[in-house]
């Protein structure tokens, strides 16, 4: 046997022949590298750079047309949009039964009974054809009126007119259309039903060669009584399923507002303690994974917060001897002593910005605070030497949920920031929907619109002496209250710092 007697091309014979069947076969090819996906389309579509094809297309732009037609339409909260799956098929299956009954039962009742009337009518006008006499008319109004409940009056030598056109007596009901075919079919007379006159019978006039017969129906013989009962039935079960419903999914989506108000809340820095778990398990699982993290978050900072302050202990300490140290220097060194001095305060105000940016004031509780009597008391309380801080535009009074100790760090930066860049430095309050604003105008040099951003980083500072950590510590607090901060370009032509407090 030759040696390479095993290496024939995948898809051929030895002969050089295809094999039966592999001619149709996509992706099978004679020659080298014999296996192929030119034949695949599919396979082809997954590959990068390759686009879809036209039905996909298609079918995307259908669904994003019904998307976007149903949106306006679909509600936004969670308890409409469970009461809507509920109600859509709860309507749908009632609508089918509905019909089902107005097209199969009704229907067939209805044409029973107007068959029914209309045969007795036209038996009593047979009679009154044959027995002509008098007196024969009248037993024949009698019988009619004691075994058909049917009330008869003969109007002789009259003619009966063109039907009158009347509305419809019961246009949901196929009563009127019935009984009309049904004496179209059995009389062969002219007649004219009256359905207005008496709410309690219908009125048939029959056009008899010497007068006008005049039956009275009554419209028990006409309309069945249970569908009254089917409708009441049916709008009864519809309102109390969705009563029910409604009670339900209200009980649930209760628990999941409260466990959406209390991650808020807490987002927002306020204590508002553990929520009790309630509703479905999942609901439950959910509130109980909250106050395990909530009280993890508050052990965390906790933690956090008692080895920061014994750093800061530790870090002082020295610092402290240094002091004692520079003070009790012999005379003549004061020169180098003040220097060093200066270096030992500077490096006690780098720490306490450390540790303020690091601790945080996330463990003061928030109170109903006026900010309008807080900003007042900070800008009352700035040195009178440097920038001049003046309050621009404040309403009398603004109250609202505040850790008044944090914002005081906040605005402090903030005003501190402006005072060493300008001259002037106003301040302001504006309530707004939902917010409250603190504004801070300066006519400094500003900061240029792509920096702004990159300067609430921390250790981002744009002058000597700064640890750039005075907007990153703002940031935190007014996050920490739920707020934001925004730096834009002010109208002094300096940097605008708007803080955004929710109320």
């Amino acid at each position: 046997m030759a040696p390479d007697s095993g290496a024939a091309e995948i898809g051929e014979r030895e002969d050089g022949r295809a094999p039966p069947g592999a001619a149709g076969r996509p992706g099978l090819r004679r020659g080298p590298g014999s296996l192929s996906l030119a034949d695949h389309p599919a396979e082809e579509e997954g590959r990068p750079g390759c686009a879809p094809p036209a039905w996909t297309r298609r079918r995307r732009r259908l669904r994003g047309f019904f998307t976007a037609a149903l949106r306006p339409f679909v509600p936004r909260g969670l308890l409409a949009r469970a009461l809507l799956i509920v109600l859509v098929p709860l309507v749908v299956t009632q609508g089918i039964a509905l019909q089902l009954f107005y097209g199969t039962h009704l229907d067939v009742i209805s044409r029973r009974l107007a068959a029914g009337v209309a045969g007795d009518v036209g038996m009593v006008v047979e009679l009154l054809s044959r027995y002509p006499v008098q007196d024969e008319r009248g037993w024949i109004f009698r019988e009619a009126a004691w075994r058909l409940d049917l009330s008869l009056a003969f109007e002789p030598g009259a003619a009966l007119g063109p039907p009158a056109l009347r509305p419809a007596s019961l246009p949901l009901l196929p009563l009127e259309e019935d009984l009309d075919h049904a004496l179209r079919e059995r009389l062969r007379l002219p007649f004219d039903t009256d359905w207005q006159s008496d709410p309690r019978s219908v009125i048939i006039r029959v056009g008899l060669p010497d007068g006008v017969l005049h039956v009275e129906a009554p419209r028990k013989r006409l309309f069945s009584g249970t569908l009254y009962l089917f409708v009441i039935w049916l709008v009864g079960a519809s309102l109390l399923l969705f009563a029910a419903a409604a009670l339900f999914m209200k009980n649930q989506v209760r628990a999941l507002r409260r466990l959406a108000a209390a991650a808020e809340a807490f987002g927002k820095g306020r204590e508002t303690g553990p929520i009790k778990p309630e509703g479905a398990i999942e609901v439950r699982q959910a509130g109980a994974a909250f106050n395990g993290m909530r009280a993890n978050i508050r052990r965390f900072v906790t933690q956090r917060t008692e080895l920061l302050a014994g750093i800061s202990h530790d870090l002082r300490t020295p610092l402290t001897r240094l002091r004692l140290g520079l003070a009790m220097l012999p005379a003549g060194a004061e020169e180098d002593a003040a220097a060093m001095a200066q270096d030992v305060e500077e490096m006690e105000r780098m720490i306490a910005s450390y540790l303020a940016f690091a601790r945080g004031e996330v463990l003061e509780a928030a109170e109903r605070t006026d900010l309008v009597g807080l900003v007042r008391d900070m800008v009352s309380r700035v040195p009178g030497e440097g920038s001049q801080v003046v309050v621009h535009e404040v309403p009398p009074s603004l109250t609202l949920p505040l850790r008044a100790d944090a914002l005081r760090r906040c605005l402090g930066n903030l005003l501190d920031n402006a005072r060493r860049h300008a001259g002037l430095v106003a301040i302001s309050v504006r309530p707004t929907p939902g917010w409250a604003e603190v504004i801070v105008d300066d006519d400094g040099p500003g900061i240029p619109a792509a920096a702004r951003e990159g300067a609430f980083k921390p250790f981002a500072s744009f002058s000597t002496g700064g640890t750039g950590l005075g907007l990153a510590i703002a940031r935190d607090i007014a996050r920490a209250h739920g707020g934001e901060i925004a730096l834009g370009e002010s109208p002094m032509g300096g940097l605008r710092a708007v803080v955004r407090l929710p109320m």
